[in-house]
């Protein structure tokens, strides 16, 4: 019998946008095409955090590499929807990843500044080499040219939560993707 949560019907969104078992199969292939890529080469993994807590460990699932994981804390939203246009590190990597072979990850690439900026941090430390993989491609919202070597899906430009994407810290724990509804998008 399932649930009552994952039956419950989420008011506080405009629409489901990506439905948990939709986002569980896309993470069991990004987890196969990563394999396929390093072979059966050790890789770091370094998750972009808060926002990519829930995606990095599920996809960490389903690698059979030997992984080594770091955490990067980045912050552009703060309690908006839309970034303030500086990316600022809050908490810096401890792992060495020179000569290393880095696979970065993210909940969302949007206006491309955040991986930009983390990604010159890390080819500052001579990695081996760098990928990046995020949950969620917005192309909508770019505006630094960036491009991931993986995308889990390409979405509207709408404002999600859902799956570690927060508003004001709020509804990481959806585990379904949804466009917030505007009136949510208030602190209150």
């Amino acid at each position: 019998m399932p649930s009552p949560r994952r039956t419950r019907a989420y008011p506080e969104l405009e629409r489901v946008l990506i439905a948990e078992s939709a986002i569980r199969r896309r993470v069991r292939s990004l987890g196969r095409e990563i394999m396929t890529a390093y072979g059966d080469e050790p890789i770091t993994v370094i998750a972009i955090i808060n926002g990519a807590i829930l995606f990095t460990a599920d996809l960490l699932r389903e690698i059979d590499n030997p992984v080594r994981l770091d955490c990067i804390r980045i912050s552009s939203y703060r309690n908006n929807t839309k970034s303030s246009g500086r990316p600022r590190v809050i908490q810096a990597l401890t792992l060495d990843i020179k000569d290393r072979h880095v696979l970065l990850l993210d909940d969302i690439l949007d206006t491309g500044r955040t991986l930009s900026v983390v990604s010159k941090l890390i080819r500052k430390k001579r990695p081996a080499s760098l990928r990046v993989c995020v949950l969620l491609d917005k192309k909508g919202r770019r505006e630094v040219p960036f491009d991931a070597d993986y995308v889990g899906f390409s979405i509207p430009n709408k404002f999600v939560v859902g799956y570690g994407l927060d508003f004001a810290e709020r509804y990481r724990n959806l585990p379904c993707i949804g466009v917030l509804k505007p009136e949510r998008q208030v602190l209150g």
